[in-house]
């Protein structure tokens, strides 16, 4: 069985005086070796987006900074840092026909964000200036604050993690406000914090507040990238088999 093909949205660093730069962090990269996928990354390019998700087996929505809270109707909050715009248009496209098409996505951090938005949902813009809390949702990424979820029952991300509870790591200031269309939340932290969303009609459209590429040892992020990886090897054969007995490949007529 030839190895699913995953792309990762990538991040643009700029730096005045260089040029810019696409790039990713390598832990997502080993994270999906480990599950047995070929990850590619996908530079910024909106235009391109529908093209690139035809070549794909699957599709990895990364962390980074925050969405722009003009596109789902807000001001912005002081403690908003913005990821770049070439970067926002890119996963906007990427998440929303990713779902059309019903391309196995799995959304991380800003990722799980990211999904929200472009289904019309919408954000807390700084959970600590929001809601009272005593959990340390926010933390620096070398050294990652840790919490309990709580997961809901009859939910994929239920199935694929095989408990109810669990305990992650934290770095993000922004959390999900309210679901946008077609979602369900799937997890929240024990002060209420949405930390998981999934489309209950999508073969696997997931995502998770919390960053399990840097839980390399942990049966959760195991999981969690193994059933990701899986669904991208389903998705993988079926668009084979369609291709195999489609008119065109056959040689036979309607």
């Amino acid at each position: 069985m030839t190895k699913p093909l995953i792309g990762i949205g990538s991040d643009i660093y700029v730096l005045p005086g260089e040029r810019d730069r696409a790039f990713v962090y390598t832990t997502y990269v080993e994270a999906l070796r480990r599950a047995g996928a070929v990850p590619v990354v996908i530079p910024p390019q909106p235009e391109n987006a529908r093209e690139l998700l035809e070549s794909l087996d699957g599709l990895l929505l990364a962390g980074g900074e925050d969405c722009d809270p003009a596109v789902y109707g807000e001001e912005r909050h002081p403690s908003v840092e913005m990821m770049d715009q070439r970067r926002q248009e890119n996963d906007l496209s990427l998440a929303k026909l990713a779902r059309e098409r019903g391309l196995p996505t799995l959304g991380i951090c800003l990722g799980v964000q990211v999904m929200n938005v472009a289904a019309g949902g919408t954000l807390i813009q700084d959970i600590d200036s929001e809601h009272e809390t005593e959990i340390e949702h926010v933390s620096e990424p070398e050294d990652r604050a840790r919490h309990d979820v709580l997961v809901e029952s009859d939910t994929r991300l239920a199935k694929i993690l095989g408990t109810r509870e669990l305990v992650v790591n934290s770095s993000h200031h922004q959390a999900i406000r309210d679901a946008g269309s077609g979602l369900r939340v799937t997890a929240h932290a024990p002060d209420g914090i949405i930390e998981g969303l999934e489309d209950p009609k999508h073969p696997f459209y997931v995502g998770v507040q919390w960053h399990p590429e840097d839980m390399p040892g942990e049966e959760s992020a195991r999981r969690i990238f193994g059933a990701f990886v899986d669904a991208a090897k389903a998705f993988s054969e079926a668009r084979d088999t369609s291709t195999e007995m489609s008119p065109a490949t056959s040689g036979k007529s309607e």
